[in-house]
């Protein structure tokens, strides 16, 4: 029961960082890639009708961490309670953005709102890249399973390590790929061949950090994924947009895979004794609760998967980014 619980966790963060990433990565990219309020408009529609169920897999990731493994949740937010507020205030912000961005004819009303989704989207990006960073390095965890430190240092410091700053660049790089490629997807018109150019330049440099991230980690997974970002890179040269989302997606898949599988069944390791780190059977809850949350599990996450692939169906034509003649 750990084990498959553990398999969904894992699950649930993979989707949200995949799905939302494309989503993050369209919203850095918006102020950059459309030259006029059309372009710009077309960009941001791409995402419109996906993004706030994106973020379901958000609430179901943290909710599983909470459920399964309340020992792991309770480390993780109390030792990066400051990170994880400033994600949620950024994710209102971008969420504000979006909403609100076509609420008003003024084009500075909405250059305003394209510069908040691009500046909410970066750091959000950004503040998850170090959390996983963090995952890999771990935290100073002592024996009592309790993250050792006081004070705002308890929280900020994690964020300042060597893997905290590599995380978040490996993320953004993802981020603005996985956009890029999305974009090349979803539009047709100068949007699609600007986001073609920025796939193929940002693939060789993803390929790169995530080589050099995988030989650091010794993750096979994330050297997998450096191959495959490669690919993708090749791909967008070739105009085969599908191909190229496709081979991104899977990329981000395997390197969060690999971020939470790196030290085996140890979920987050101490950096001050590695007999303190924290094991899936010690964060696990307890055989009743895991049964109770396993029947809620099967009843809810296969709708909302059918669901959500169902209005991907619905939303599949591209956006045209061209001016067409009414």
């Amino acid at each position: 029961m750990i084990t498959f619980w553990f398999a969904v966790l894992v699950l649930a963060w993979v989707l949200y960082f995949v799905l939302e990433g494309f989503d993050f990565g369209v919203g850095i990219l918006s102020p950059l890639l459309g030259r006029d309020e059309h372009e710009r408009g077309a960009i941001v529609r791409t995402v419109g009708p996906f993004w706030d169920g994106n973020e379901v897999w958000l609430v179901a990731a943290v909710g599983v961490t909470f459920a399964a493994f309340p020992d792991w949740y309770a480390a993780l937010m109390s030792a990066l309670y400051l990170p994880m507020v400033a994600i949620l205030l950024l994710l209102a912000v971008r969420g504000t953005a979006l909403e609100f961005r076509g609420k008003h004819d003024s084009p500075s009303w909405r250059r305003r709102a394209d510069l908040l989704l691009a500046v909410s989207s970066a750091g959000i990006v950004a503040f998850w890249g170090a959390v996983l960073g963090i995952l890999i390095d771990g935290l100073a965890l002592g024996p009592d399973g309790e993250v050792t430190g006081t004070g705002v240092g308890r929280s900020l410091g994690p964020l300042l390590t060597p893997a905290a700053g590599i995380g978040a660049l490996a993320a953004l790089l993802a981020a603005v790929l996985l956009g890029a490629t999305f974009l090349a997807l979803r539009t047709t018109g100068p949007v699609r061949r600007r986001a073609r150019d920025v796939a193929r330049h940002t693939g060789t440099a993803g390929a790169v950090t995530l080589l050099i991230t995988g030989i650091g980690t010794g993750s096979r997974l994330t050297l997998a994924a450096a191959a495959i970002v490669f690919i993708a890179g090749l791909q967008a040269r070739r105009s085969r947009e599908g191909t190229a989302f496709a081979a991104v997606a899977v990329a981000v898949a395997a390197t969060v895979t690999a971020v939470f599988t790196t030290h085996g069944d140890v979920v987050l390791r101490s950096t001050l004794d590695p007999a303190w780190s924290l094991t899936r059977d010690a964060a696990a809850a307890g055989p009743e609760a895991l049964r109770l949350i396993t029947v809620a599990g099967v009843l809810i996450l296969p709708g909302v998967l059918v669901y959500q692939a169902w209005s991907y169906w619905v939303f599949r034509r591209r956006v045209a980014s061209e001016r067409v003649p009414s």
